[in-house]
């Protein structure tokens, strides 16, 4: 079969289509789909990046301070010295190794959580229908569109039912158009658009790249907008970039022109120091720290597409979204069917099921809640058309027909039912009985519809859902029914639905209040139901609005009301969005959950877009997180892990910033005040793998729970604040032990740099224990990887003068008194910094809250 396009079987019939696609109405066969799978490829228009281990080691080497480094050691090696070349291209691919096996392993689980997360469609295979993965889609498969589907490939419908699409993915119309097929006139449907109502069967007839947005892919296809964290973290990088560059060139300059030291021992001994400063282990830790909280909150049943988005995540402060299956049980029941006066009525059951059973938009906890209440019998009646629901209207309405009789039976919020009602009292029996009585119909006067929403009111003051019905006789006829038709009709009452508060809400609202995150409902529901539930379990209702004043105004008024309000009913989904983007435009994380078709804008728009994993396929397309099962609690418990994420890349870099600045700003210093240099090259390289080695662990570690009762803001301020005070203190350090070791121990140059080796490794690694937390070191213990590591990077080194690397490397065995004097002074150290902390967070602590 050449190569299909939907313009060659343009104006064709759906028969000629099948036979120029070689397929039929039961599908393809399975090795026939296989066979074109491996003919066309998956169908994906944008290539799924694939791991690739050989492309991650390489990576590693892009650092240009790594390249110089390799360059100098090549150059080192071949004019003699070659022990020395040696030993930093094995300490260079050493690290870099290590680095690739965790980002490997990170990026392998990510990969795996992806994998739990997937869109699929409803395709047949010789003649069985089966949810199969969209990119095992190829041309002349036979799928199946319902509501909420997204179209899994460009195709061509032939059957359709009041089958609505948005298009807005290409068109940029955010209007659903309707697609009909008509006297075997066949119409097309396009991959990622999505149906709003009805249903359809259509054929495959392209995919992948040669679909139409496949086609435009390329333009379309944005690189990810970066988190505010990312920006920051780059703005960071770029500054330690400069203050690197600074040091290096005046280490070169100084101890050429002023000491006439050998060149290339020089630019080895500064190219060292500067990948000693460079926080190359950056990327690692924030992947690994990533990894790690997405594999946690995978366990609590809260899937993460994106990554980064953990890192919006941890500073939400704000979270919208609707009542049920968040503050409610999720187990929606039918437990009364009224007239408009509240009378017990069956009509009312009736009407709404048959309404419910004949829809063919997304069926609802509602909707399933009316059906399984108690059987009609509806064999006598068939359906005609649809009017899908929209959130203007606020309803939907279903055309049946029963022998000669027609009816439009119209579904939705009790004030809009009643609205467009004109009349009340006519009931099924008037289609099966000669009673005039039943089929007498009663004039909607003011004071009856005063008490029919004085019913209404009582029942939502009860804690109840609402759904009003309204019927009307209209004439048969061949074109689609209007929104115009739906007036004048005859109200039958109303049905009431019992969704009660979970249990577990108040506490968990209460956590969320520790955490400082606010609640924000927003719902379709009426303000009295919502107000109930809200009591039930707690929530105090600080100001509500309702849809239509939210609606008219305007975005400084709206930007105002948002601050004060926490409750928002009859919400339309533009307005969704509307106040989504005032609450962002006040300075807040906002994160939304939400299920819908019309809940898509909303997740769009926030910082953080939640969904569920039984929500429609363009929710879950577009959430960056997926919940497994609906649940307050998942979330924040999600948004404590996001922000234990930042808090441990938040120790590298003062990690990055403190004792290690220090020792790596010391050496430039003593390198113009000794006759030889503080450390060689390869020591200091060795200094440094040590030293990346023992914060593999950081990621694992414990965070103190008052750092996580806020969110936390990356301030570029704050971190040089912090290096402008630790730095120097570390340095202070060095400069009394440099002294010592010169003045008082008298130590040659092998002594020496082993000295200044052995205090290096224990002050910048070892600080770690001090600064992880902003409260006494020792009441809040860290995690015992995180000792192992860091305890474990010290004794490595204090070893190694004692072994024949050691004396390879110039090493020596230092005396008791000098090793114990040394190990005096990272004492000391280390309850300096423990000091000084407390007094740097009291002054300047605040810069990283978020308010």
């Amino acid at each position: 079969m050449e190569t299909p396009d939907l313009k060659t079987f343009a104006g064709k019939s759906i028969n000629d289509i099948f036979r120029g696609l070689e397929t039929s109405k039961d599908g393809l066969t399975a090795p026939e789909a296989a066979r074109r799978f491996r003919q066309y490829g998956p169908n994906e228009f944008a290539a799924k990046k694939k791991i690739r281990p050989a492309f991650i080691f390489f990576s590693k080497f892009r650092n240009p301070l790594l390249i110089l480094l390799l360059a100098a050691a090549v150059v080192t090696i071949s004019i003699g010295s070659v022990f020395e070349g040696t030993i930093i291209i094995v300490i260079v691919l050493g690290s870099a190794t290590i680095d690739f096996i965790n980002t490997y392993k990170s990026a392998k689980a990510a990969e795996a959580l992806q994998e739990k997360v997937s869109i699929t469609a409803a395709v047949m295979r010789a003649g069985e229908t089966e949810e199969r993965a969209i990119r095992g889609i190829v041309p002349g498969d036979v799928f199946a569109l319902t509501a909420g589907d997204i179209v899994p490939a460009d195709g061509i419908l032939f059957e359709a039912k009041d089958l609505f699409v948005n298009e807005s993915t290409l068109t940029g119309e955010s209007m659903p158009v309707e697609k009909i097929v008509q006297d075997g006139a066949a119409r097309t449907v396009l991959m990622e658009t999505s149906v709003v109502s009805g249903e359809g069967l259509a054929v495959a007839v392209m995919t992948g790249a040669r679909t139409k947005i496949g086609s435009i892919a390329g333009k379309l296809d944005q690189p990810d907008t970066p988190t505010e964290f990312e920006k920051n973290l780059k703005d960071f990088s770029l500054f330690i970039f400069r203050t690197t560059i600074f040091l290096v060139l005046t280490v070169i300059l100084l101890n050429i022109f002023f000491m006439r030291r050998d060149l290339l021992q020089v630019f080895l001994f500064a190219v060292a120091i500067a990948v000693g400063l460079t926080p190359e282990l950056l990327p690692l830790i924030v992947t690994s720290n990533l990894s790690k909280s997405a594999l946690a909150m995978a366990k609590r049943g809260v899937i993460v597409k994106k990554l980064a988005a953990i890192h919006n995540f941890g500073s939400v402060d704000v979270l919208c979204t609707d009542k049920t299956g968040t503050l409610t049980e999720d187990r929606i029941e039918l437990v009364r069917c009224v007239d408009g006066l509240g009378k017990e009525s069956d009509a009312a059951l009736f009407w709404g099921q048959l309404s419910s059973t004949y829809r063919t938009g997304v069926r609802g906890m509602l909707d399933k809640a009316i059906i399984e209440y108690k059987k009609c019998d509806m064999r006598a009646w068939e359906k005609v058309d649809e009017i899908p629901f929209d959130a203007e209207r606020r309803f939907e309405s279903v055309v049946v027909k029963n022998g000669g009789n027609v009816m439009m039976i119209t579904k939705g919020a009790p004030e809009e039912i009643l609205k467009n009602a004109a009349s009340y009292g006519l009931s099924p029996e008037a289609f099966s009985t000669k009673n005039p009585e039943d089929a007498k119909n009663h004039a909607l006067t003011p004071v009856m519809r005063s008490k029919m929403a004085a019913i209404y009111d009582g029942l939502s003051a009860d804690g109840f859902r609402v759904l009003g019905i309204g019927i009307k006789k209209v004439t048969l006829k061949t074109a689609s029914y209007t929104k115009n038709d739906e007036k004048s009709l005859s109200f039958v009452g109303f049905l009431a639905f019992l969704d009660p508060p979970k249990k577990s809400a108040k506490a968990t609202l209460e956590k969320m209040e520790a955490h400082n995150v606010a609640m924000k409902i927003i719902t379709g529901d009426n303000f009295l139901v919502t107000k109930k539930i809200a009591q039930e379990i707690g929530l105090a209702i600080q100001g509500a609005f309702a849809g239509d004043a939210i609606e008219k105004m305007d975005e400084a008024a709206l930007r105002k009301n948002v601050e004060r309000a926490n409750i928002f009913t009859r919400v339309a989904p533009e307005d969704k969005e509307r106040i989504i983007r005032a609450l962002r435009a006040n300075g807040h994380v906002v994160a939304y959950m939400g299920d819908g078709v019309n809940d898509v804008l909303s997740i769009k728009e926030a910082d953080v877009g939640i969904s569920v994993d039984n929500a429609v396929d363009v929710a879950k397309k577009t959430a960056d997180i997926i919940l497994l099962k609906k649940s307050l609690g998942a979330i924040i418990d999600g948004i404590v892990e996001g922000r234990k994420t930042f808090a441990n890349t938040f120790k590298y870099l003062m990690m990055a910033l403190s004792s290690n600045f220090g020792n790596m700003v010391s050496m430039p210093i003593a390198s113009i005040v000794l006759p030889f240099l503080p450390m060689t090259a390869p020591q200091i390289l060795l200094n440094n793998f040590l030293y990346d080695s023992s914060q593999l662990a950081i990621p694992f570690d414990n965070v103190e729970p008052d750092f996580l009762t806020r969110p936390k803001k990356f301030d570029i301020g704050f971190m040089k604040k912090f290096m402008i005070i630790f730095g120097p203190l570390s340095s202070c350090f060095d400069i009394f032990t440099f002294a010592l070791m010169w003045y008082a121990f008298h130590f040659a140059a092998p002594a020496f740099q082993t000295g200044w080796f052995l205090e290096s490794i224990a002050t910048q690694t070892l600080v770690v224990i001090i600064i992880r937390t902003r409260g006494d070191f020792w009441r809040n213990r860290p995690a015992a990887a995180l000792i192992a590591s860091s305890f474990g990077a010290v004794l490595i080194a204090w070893i190694v003068p004692h072994t024949i690397f050691g004396k390879m490397l110039g090493f020596v065995q230092l005396g008791i008194v000098p090793l114990v004097t040394i190990a005096g002074i990272v004492a000391i150290y280390l309850f300096s910094v423990e000091s000084v902390k407390k007094y740097f967070y009291r002054a300047y602590g605040g810069l990283i809250e978020k308010r």
